[in-house]
C-alpha cells in the first residue's frame, strides 16, 4: 500500500480509502465490521462515510446509520487511532428536510455533533461539505446547472458562514481538516482565497466523481486543485459497478446495485455502451480484470490522492484493494486514451 499527503494537512492516507455507503442496507453490521477488519490488514488507513448514509437506497430513515456501525467498530476494535476517518455533513442536494437543509453555521454544528455521536469519537479527522447550496455539475447535473443564474453575493456568504463554523469545530478540536465535495473549480478556487484572506481552515481536498467514464475533473478543477494544493479523493471510480463488467449484455445479477439504482444515478445510456465494450475489449486483450484496470487507471492519475472503493462482499473489497498492486503499462494507457479522445463525455 502507498500512503499520499491529503493536501496540505501532514496526514498521509492510504492509496485505496475504504468507502461505506452500503453498510445498513446492502451489508448487514457484522459484514461493515469484516470489511473494516479486512481492509485494516492490508494496510488501508483512510475510511469515508457520510451521515446520509447508506444510500442503497438513500431513506430518511436510516440516515446516520453506517456511521453507527463504524461506530461500534471503533468501540470493539480500540483501532480509532489506525483510522483516518472522513464524514460529512449532507447540505442541499435534493434530500428532505431537516437532512437536506441548506448549509449553514446551524446545520454543520448540528451534523458534526450528531456525526461524533454515532461514530463514538471526539474527532473527525476530515470534515466535508457534501453538496454546496448553490448546486453542482455533479450527477449528471452537468446538463442542467446554470451557475449564470445564481446570486454571487448569497454564493460567497454561504462559502463564508459554512468557513467560520468549520474554524469554531477546528478550534474545539472536534474537526481536525476540511474538505469538500462534489464542488466545482469556482468553488475551489473560492473557499481557498476566503480561508486565506479570513484565517480560516483552507481545504484539504475535494470529494468528486472520476472515473473511465467521467473525466470532468481534469480541466478547470484540476488546475484549481493543482495551485492551490486540493486533493482529489475520487468516488464511483467503477461507475457504480458498470466498469466491473457484471451488468454485460444486460445481466442485473440479483443483490447488486441496478435492482435498487435501475439506471445507476443517471449513469446508463445507450450511447456509453460501446464506450464500455471498448474499455472491456482492452481488459480482455491484456488479460486484466475490467474493475482492476479501471481503478488501476484511476491510482495512477496525477493528481489522484486517494481512490473510495465500495464493495458488498468481500470477494470485490479483496479485487477492488488488489489494485494497488497493478501498474498498466504504457501500451494500455495509450489504448484506454485513444477510447477517452473517442468518446471524451460518454455519460
Amino acid at each position: 500500500m502507498q500512503y499520499r499527503p491529503l493536501g496540505r494537512t501532514g496526514l498521509n492516507v492510504s492509496e485505496i480509502c475504504l468507502g461505506t455507503m452500503t453498510w445498513g442496507s446492502q451489508n448487514s453490521e457484522a459484514e461493515g465490521h469484516a470489511q473494516m477488519d479486512y481492509a485494516v490488514g492490508e494496510g488501508v488507513n483512510f475510511f469515508d462515510t457520510a451521515e446520509m448514509y447508506p444510500t442503497t437506497p438513500f431513506s430518511p430513515e436510516t440516515i446516520g446509520g453506517t456511521e453507527a456501525i463504524i461506530g461500534t467498530w471503533f468501540a470493539a476494535s480500540g483501532r480509532r487511532d489506525a483510522v483516518i476517518l472522513a464524514t460529512k455533513v449532507l447540505g442541499s442536494g435534493g434530500f428532505p428536510a431537516p437532512h437536506g437543509d441548506p448549509l449553514s453555521a446551524e446545520k454543520i454544528r448540528r451534523s458534526c455533533e450528531a456525526s461524533l455521536k454515532r461514530l463514538k469519537t471526539d474527532r473527525i479527522d476530515l470534515y466535508q461539505l457534501h453538496w454546496p447550496n448553490r448546486g453542482s455539475y455533479c450527477f449528471r447535473q452537468n446538463w442542467t446547472y446554470q451557475p449564470w443564474k445564481q446570486d454571487t453575493a448569497r454564493a460567497l456568504a454561504d462559502i463564508e458562514a459554512a468557513l467560520e463554523e468549520l474554524g469554531r469545530l477546528v478550534d474545539e478540536g472536534k474537526v481536525l481538516h476540511v474538505g469538500v465535495s462534489n464542488e466545482t473549480a469556482w468553488g475551489v478556487a473560492q473557499y481557498a482565497r476566503i480561508a486565506e484572506a479570513r484565517g480560516l481552515p483552507r481545504i484539504a481536498s475535494i470529494q468528486n466523481e472520476y472515473s473511465l467514464l467521467d473525466r470532468k475533473f481534469d480541466t478547470d478543477l484540476a488546475e484549481a486543485c493543482y495551485h492551490e494544493q486540493v486533493s482529489l479523493l475520487t468516488y464511483s471510480s467503477l461507475a457504480a459497478g458498470w466498469l466491473t463488467g457484471k451488468y454485460r449484455s444486460g445481466v442485473i445479477p440479483a443483490g447488486s446495485r441496478r435492482t435498487i439504482h435501475p439506471n445507476l444515478g443517471g449513469r446508463i445510456n445507450d450511447g456509453a455502451e460501446p464506450v464500455l465494450e471498448a474499455y472491456f475489449g482492452i481488459a480482455d486483450r491484456h488479460s486484466l480484470d475490467p474493475s482492476q484496470m479501471a481503478l488501476a487507471w484511476t491510482l495512477q492519475r496525477p493528481l489522484v490522492t486517494s481512490v473510495i472503493i465500495g464493495a458488498t462482499s468481500m470477494e470485490q473489497l479483496k479485487t477492488c484493494i488488489g489494485a494497488k498492486d497493478l501498474v498498466l503499462p504504457t501500451g494500455v494507457l495509450e489504448e484506454i486514451e485513444a477510447v477517452h479522445r473517442r468518446y471524451p463525455i460518454p455519460m
